[in-house]
């Protein structure tokens, strides 16, 4: 489970897609850049490869409650 999710706008025009976020997922701090098309540029390290289905699931859930369901 993904804790500590926060998310900002990459532009000052909020109407400009794209998103830094930035989480913990298993005691490790994630950043990433989430693109308006879902996909997901990370900046250093990104979740093991067994995790990282579960990890993008869980950003695009949350993706879609904050940004777009609001």
């Amino acid at each position: 489970m993904l804790s500590h999710f926060n998310f900002k706008p990459l532009f000052k025009d909020q109407s400009l897609p794209g998103w830094y976020i930035r989480f913990y997922y298993k005691g490790n701090l994630y950043e990433a850049t989430y693109q308006k098309d879902g996909s997901i540029d990370w900046k250093e390290e990104q979740p093991s490869s067994e995790d990282l289905p579960s990890v993008v699931s869980q950003i695009h859930e949350l993706m879609l409650f904050h940004v777009y369901d609001s």
